[in-house]
């Protein structure tokens, strides 16, 4: 009999997530960002750790300012909204609150090297970096002869994280799942990862995922733990359940200007906070006024053979 793979979002961060491990974390770009995963490795006070994504909007920011990350791979770090990650630029110029390592990437070279780890090759060739300065920020792009003739290529090594946390619309209890919208690199991070914690809107009985199995996003054999949790990616947006919070975006970008306005910002929104329950609480009303109501059906298809 198969067990079962549900976990708490507390005990799933607390067992899957190590000090100083590697975490995908944003790997859908700009939506499904696991943010209460986040704000429960803060509460935690995990340390040490490495993160990986193309984009992340604020999530990174939030980290780096809360003193859990030692290095950054990614291709940016700021806050989409207004650009500026004030935590990043002052973890960059100043070591504040600790000083930040940066593996620096294009979002298709993440993405890249995410696949590499995911086929198990120590890397793939592109020509998109040829010329570019990355090839002096980050001296693991390597610049070679393609075996197959005089032609240059830039070699990306794979990458293999120790975790991906990534959130899905809905799971059944033994880890397989269903994501729809802008996939990003969400499929390459699981595959390539070590470890994969599944942030779910929806439990579902199994054979509501085997009803459309081409939405699968990666084989329950490969997930670690599933954990129930609507509501996760706020403030970004959830395809089919609730919009971007915009002004919240607005709001952090003020408040983070300074150290002191941080502070105040991470105690109201996550430190103050017991768990994922209470923040949606606190979030009160704001919160409903983001539930989509509206339906943008996908059309229907036959998997029948007979």
């Amino acid at each position: 009999m198969r067990q079962t793979k549900r976990m708490s979002l507390e005990q799933a961060m607390a067992d899957l997530v190590k000090d100083g491990e590697s975490v995908v974390m944003g790997a859908c770009l700009e939506a499904m960002i696991p943010f209460a995963a986040a704000y429960e490795l803060i509460r935690q006070k995990k340390e040490n750790l490495t993160l990986i994504a193309p984009i992340s909007d604020i999530l990174f920011d939030v980290m780096i300012g809360a003193g859990v990350v030692d290095r950054l791979i990614a291709a940016w770090s700021g806050n989409v909204s207004a650009g500026l990650g004030y935590n990043y630029r002052r973890a960059m110029e100043k070591g504040i609150p600790r000083p930040l390592k940066v593996e620096d990437h294009s979002n298709f070279t993440i993405g890249l090297a995410l696949l590499a780890g995911a086929m198990g090759v120590p890397f793939l060739p592109t020509r998109s970096l040829l010329g570019s300065d990355l090839l002096k920020t980050n001296p693991k792009l390597q610049v070679g002869t393609s075996p197959l003739g005089e032609e240059k290529l830039v070699y990306v090594p794979a990458l293999t994280p120790d975790v991906a946390i990534l959130g899905v619309q809905r799971a059944d209890e033994f880890g397989n799942a269903h994501l729809w919208g802008n996939l990003g690199v969400a499929q390459e991070a699981a595959l390539a990862s070590k470890k994969v914690i599944l942030l779910a809107e929806e439990i579902v009985p199994g054979d509501v995922i085997t009803s459309d199995p081409n939405r699968l996003l990666v084989p329950g054999f490969k997930v670690s733990a599933v954990v129930y949790c609507p509501g996760f990616c706020h403030p970004s947006p959830m395809p089919g359940y609730y919009q971007r919070d915009h002004s919240f975006f607005h709001d952090y970008h003020q408040e983070s200007r300074d150290e002191e306005g941080f502070r105040k910002w991470l105690n109201q929104w996550v430190l103050s906070v017991s768990s994922h329950e209470e923040y949606l609480r606190l979030l009160g009303s704001r919160w409903e006024r983001l539930k989509i109501t509206k339906k943008a059906l996908a059309a229907e298809v036959n998997y029948a053979y007979e």
